[in-house]
């Protein structure tokens, strides 16, 4: 707000000591953060584990003081302890993990749009931020029931969070080693979207050329072409990040590859074709997971090996399946835990093996 100058915080703690004790009194603490081994009833809060949770702004609402908002060292220390600590829990289920983080990183964004944060760090906190909440997404995999992890809110999340990110980097000339990064993960995030290539074709030509947005911009080309064969090799390319930012649009593009090989096969008598080209071309997870595609799509099957394309067979009937990726994403980590991902993802990250780009065409 104009002439309104904001606070600095000065909450030392992951959730504010007001805000543990309202929880208790309330019975609204989280598994996640309540003690371990605690019987008390009701449960106490463990203050090194215990999160502030997202509040929506009331109108007319006062704002919260100084001691009620956490600075950005805080904030990141936050989002250190919820991508190397929660989101590495065995404790609960995936969908649970991602339903707590994405609160609790919208908590972040708001703690930092409320007080007077400079951008330069208000930036690196929000790229972590989005970061895990990337992550967390794509580990939810293929899986129907969610439970409390509901797609559409999630998807929502991270394009406020991409929104905040990407005003911030707008705000200021920086630096922002990671810029390039974050701008070909939104990119990616949204691959096909005339909108977002649009924004990214925006950017400064010296963004535009680093790297990770040029393999962001061969990535969406080739998905907009359809040309599966360069698509895919591309998304074996990508490092861990961007890889669960295009996730989401896998299924999609691998229907529309099946799509183009039963109207290149099809014959009324059939055409078979080994099931590992497809894995080959598709990068997927292996046989079954090809023959699970197959049958999704109405194409039977010759054995456990091949695939018969017969005219007409082919069908389209609700979402393409999602697979589980491990080739394209999770196969990514390399040994790393997601902490060092989320925190210090390489500077080159949209470099392929070689250091290079593959070259156009192929």
């Amino acid at each position: 707000m104009p002439g309104c100058e904001l606070p600095a915080g000065t909450c030392p703690d992951m959730c504010p000591a007001a805000e543990r004790a309202q929880r208790e009194r309330e019975r609204r603490l989280h598994r996640l953060e309540v003690a371990p081994g605690c019987r008390q009833d009701p449960p106490r809060a463990d203050p090194q584990r215990a999160v502030k949770e997202y509040s929506r702004p009331a109108a007319g609402k006062p704002r919260p003081p100084p001691s009620q908002l956490r600075p950005p060292s805080v904030l990141l220390a936050t989002v250190r302890y919820l991508a190397g600590e929660v989101a590495e829990s065995t404790d609960a289920a995936r969908a649970e993990v991602a339903s707590f983080v994405a609160d609790r990183l919208r908590a972040v964004r708001l703690d930092l749009a409320l007080q007077g944060a400079g951008d330069a760090e208000a930036a690196v906190v929000l790229e972590a931020a989005l970061a895990t909440l990337l992550a967390v997404v794509a580990r939810l995999g293929p899986d129907v029931a969610r439970g409390p992890a509901d797609p559409v809110l999630l998807q929502a999340q991270v394009q406020e969070g991409f929104g905040s990110l990407r005003r911030c980097y707008a705000r200021s000339t920086g630096p922002h080693p990671r810029q390039p990064a974050f701008q070909g993960l939104f990119l990616l995030y949204n691959l096909g979207s005339v909108e977002a290539l649009r924004e990214v074709l925006q950017l400064p030509a010296a963004l535009r050329t680093c790297p990770p947005l040029r393999k962001a911009l061969a990535v969406d080309a080739a998905f907009r072409e359809g040309n599966a064969a360069r698509l895919f090799r591309l998304l074996q390319t990508l490092p861990y990040l961007p890889s669960c930012a295009v996730q989401c649009h896998v299924g999609h593009a691998r229907r529309e590859a099946l799509a183009r090989l039963a109207r290149a096969f099809s014959t009324p008598k059939g055409q078979t074709l080994p099931l590992g080209f497809m894995v080959n071309l598709l990068a997927l997870d292996g046989l079954k997971e090809a023959r699970d595609l197959c049958q999704a799509h109405g194409l039977p099957l010759d054995g456990e090996e091949r695939v018969v394309f017969l005219r007409g067979r082919y069908v389209e009937e609700g979402l393409p399946p999602a697979g589980t990726c491990k080739v394209l994403v999770e196969s990514k980590l390399g040994g790393r835990t997601l902490e060092e991902v989320v925190m210090a993802e390489e500077e080159d990250e949209g470099m392929d093996r070689s250091g290079s780009l593959p070259e156009e065409g192929t």
